[in-house]
């Protein structure tokens, strides 16, 4: 079963994929960058904030910097982090 992570939108296939709740067991609306022990990593970040940060790591997502910003734009304000 794949799911997609509610702040980032990252696939989420593999168990070690999927963030932790403050007991440890998986978090399953979250992947492990954005959601650890029970916390978002980057709490503070405002969608603006997270779409820049998002876009700026187009080449390590293996992403032009056109698709993560199209992404950033239309896919992020509809996960459950954003809403």
């Amino acid at each position: 079963m794949s799911d997609v992570c509610q702040s980032c939108a990252m696939p989420m296939v593999k168990p070690e994929d999927f963030g932790t709740k403050s007991d440890g067991s998986p978090m399953q609306e979250y992947c492990h960058y954005c959601f650890k022990d029970g916390a978002f990593t980057w709490p503070q970040a405002t969608l603006e904030e997270f779409s820049t940060k998002m876009v700026s790591m187009a080449d390590q997502m293996g992403m032009s910097s056109e698709d993560a910003s199209r992404m950033a734009r239309e896919v992020l304000p509809q996960l459950k982090r954003w809403r």
